[in-house]
């Protein structure tokens, strides 16, 4: 099992791409865990997860972010503004397994 984990400004704002996502993973039969979270909590699964997506609107902390799991072989990537504000699931989906 894959584990994504998406992160915004207070974890609630891509709730809603995390159920899309999930969607997408279920009607392919994939075995992913997906889960949001508050840029504040993001630390604390660094140890449990294999791609991370950062919202658009907290792409400033990628390079934060990349350092801080330096060493973790953990993809850190932004989603697309265009795949965001659509919330397409299917393509974030996509995206963050090709990261792999």
């Amino acid at each position: 099992m894959k584990t994504i984990m998406l992160v915004c400004s207070a974890g609630m704002s891509t709730s809603l791409l995390v159920t899309k996502m999930e969607s997408a993973a279920k009607a392919q039969a994939m075995d992913v865990k997906i889960f949001a979270v508050s840029e504040a909590e993001s630390s604390r699964h660094f140890d449990s997860i294999d791609v991370l997506l950062l919202g658009p609107q907290v792409r400033y902390l990628k390079k934060k972010i990349e350092k801080a799991v330096e060493g973790k072989n953990i993809p850190v990537q932004v989603i697309e503004s265009i795949d965001y504000g659509t919330m397409n699931g299917e393509s974030v989906l996509a995206k963050a397994l090709a990261l792999l």
